[in-house]
């Protein structure tokens, strides 16, 4: 059988980062007991749906979720371990700011049961952190990667890319820094203008401009360079590890398995015994989706079963990512069609003409070029 996936959301900041369009939060004072109480609700509920299963990871996400109290991470890693079989080497990760007060809970975190950290770093320089809106400064944050490694086995850090004005140079300095403190693994996002954020408020009037593509490739072409220095493989779009050190949980989604998702706003893909496979999502709004996880036991706003075509689509969306690529059976299994229904071989092998798909051992691969088209591409295979 295959493992499961869990993923907890604290829906929780400090503060809002004008370029995050995530669900996130503010609020003055957050009942703890009561939110902890909620997610351990809903995960009693899911498990009892999803069956006894083996599983693999714990992903706590947020919002932050190093603002929580490191009893509650302790109550809900011990709940998902007495409602599923735990892999002996199960992943457990919690997101963290690399802000004074939310480092003096790591140890606490780590006793708690989390054996992996991710580190919203976002940058090493003090005028893109000002400019990010963080909280923290650059010498919290390697003071964060330093505390970190000595705290948990596995470490993981987030850098922003394509910042206005962003030199090659800098930034290549910049990852020799972070990946020399703590090189285990790198999510590497490009800053784009999302709707709805400060951002994008500013950016429309003209307040700053974001790199060119060409620009931007290059910085990112530039990654994978200094990366492959400390020994960090790309092993998808957007995401560097050393070997064994890459995100079992993230890998979950990306390879198309099952995941439940609990907290406000949080999805799930849930496979049930006749082979429906059932997306759902859950109220966004924090204090809407407490009143109802404390009405309902639950506080599901959408839910249905994902059409084989859907299936398919959302299969190779995620397995394209990887440098891996998709296995044609894979797609079959997950989507009940043949590999020939699912997509449209045509178009397929004009894309590998052209350089940007590859076959590798019966496996479908985005070349490097591909992987930086992935969006453009994938409505032209799918059929």
């Amino acid at each position: 059988m295959e493992s499961i996936a869990l993923y907890i959301h604290w829906p929780f900041c400090a503060a809002k980062c004008p370029y995050c369009d995530f669900n996130s939060h503010v609020r003055d004072r957050v009942d703890h007991a009561a939110f902890a109480q909620a997610l351990r609700t809903e995960l009693v509920r899911e498990a009892a749906r999803a069956g006894r299963r083996p599983l693999g990871s714990v992903f706590f996400g947020g919002g932050t979720p190093s603002l929580m109290r490191p009893e509650d991470v302790a109550a809900l890693i011990e709940d998902a371990g007495a409602l599923f079989d735990a892999a002996p080497d199960i992943e457990i990760t919690l997101e963290a700011n690399p802000t004074s007060v939310e480092l003096g809970k790591l140890r606490a975190f780590r006793e708690a049961g989390v054996n992996r950290v991710s580190l919203g770093i976002q940058s090493l320089e003090a005028e893109a952190l000002a400019f990010l809106g963080r909280r923290h400064d650059a010498g919290e944050a390697v003071r964060a990667l330093e505390s970190a490694r000595k705290t948990f086995p596995r470490v993981s850090f987030d850098l922003i890319y394509a910042r206005p004005g962003q030199a090659e140079g800098a930034w290549r300095a910049e990852l020799r820094r972070a990946l020399a403190l703590a090189a285990d693994h790198l999510s590497l996002y490009q800053l784009t203008i999302e709707p709805g954020t400060q951002f994008a408020t500013l950016h429309g009037r003209g307040a700053f401009r974001l790199p060119a593509d060409d620009d931007a490739a290059r910085l990112y072409q530039a990654t994978a360079e200094e990366a492959a220095h400390f020994g960090l493989r790309a092993y998808e779009i957007s995401n560097y590890a050393k070997p064994g050190a890459e995100s079992r949980h993230n890998l979950a989604y990306w390879r198309y398995g099952d995941y439940l998702g609990i907290g406000a706003g949080a999805h799930q893909r849930l496979t049930m015994p006749d082979g429906a496979i059932l997306a759902a999502r859950r109220h966004r709004a924090p204090e809407e989706w407490l009143a109802r996880v404390e009405r309902d036991g639950h506080a599901v706003t959408e839910e249905e079963a994902l059409s084989p075509r859907d299936r398919a689509r959302e299969a190779l969306l995620m397995g394209l990512r990887l440098k891996e690529g998709v296995d044609p059976a894979r797609i079959e299994a997950r989507s009940g069609l043949r590999f020939d229904q699912a997509v449209d071989l045509k178009a397929v092998a004009s894309l590998i003409e052209d350089g940007l798909l590859s076959r590798r051992d019966g496996r479908l691969v985005a070349t490097t070029e591909g992987l930086l088209r992935l969006d453009s591409l994938l409505p032209t295979i799918v059929n």
